[in-house]
């Protein structure tokens, strides 16, 4: 799991501060959270939906690590990155445990599956490999959605059953 050095008080007398200069930006006012982050995954999963078709895509797979929200955002063009990293300092926990927890499935289930589908080709399984980057791909897709809905406001994640079902798809 991607953890951060974040202040996680919901109480925090910097909330008001912060949340004044979100208007006019990608970043949720309540979470204080943006969904620019998820493009970094989405990259991956649309790279691994391609490796059936092109093989080649799979030593840029196998190059994928996990990186941080504050890690994406010191490297990104995102206009209001510097904003993205104070305030996420800021975001309450009742948001960031469950998004950092989302996030480290996510990470966790593309690490296997990288693994899986690297196993398929070197062992030369097409039809499985199509089957393993389709439903790999929609299973990441769907905790991606619940990451973006944690950054729009909602307080829910997986438990780990789920994702085990996920990781044995």
């Amino acid at each position: 799991m991607i953890k951060s050095d974040a202040k996680n008080l919901d109480n925090d007398p910097e909330l008001a501060v912060i949340r004044a200069r979100l208007p006019g930006t990608n970043i949720n006012q309540q979470t204080l959270l943006a969904t620019d982050y998820l493009n970094y995954f989405n990259e991956i999963v649309m790279t691994l939906g391609m490796v059936p078709d092109f093989r080649d895509l799979m030593d840029d797979a196998k190059d994928w690590q996990p990186i941080s929200y504050t890690e994406h955002f010191q490297n990104s063009a995102f206009s209001d990155k510097d904003l993205a990293i104070e305030a996420y300092e800021h975001v309450p926990e009742r948001f960031l445990t469950p998004f950092e927890q989302t996030i480290g499935q996510v990470s966790q289930l593309i690490e296997t599956v990288i693994q899986r589908m690297d196993g398929l080709i070197a062992n030369g399984s097409d039809e499985e490999l199509r089957h393993v980057a389709t439903s790999s791909s929609q299973n990441i897709q769907r905790l991606l959605e619940i990451a973006s809905a944690i950054i729009n406001g909602a307080e829910t994640t997986m438990d780990q059953t789920e994702i085990d079902t996920l990781l044995g798809d």
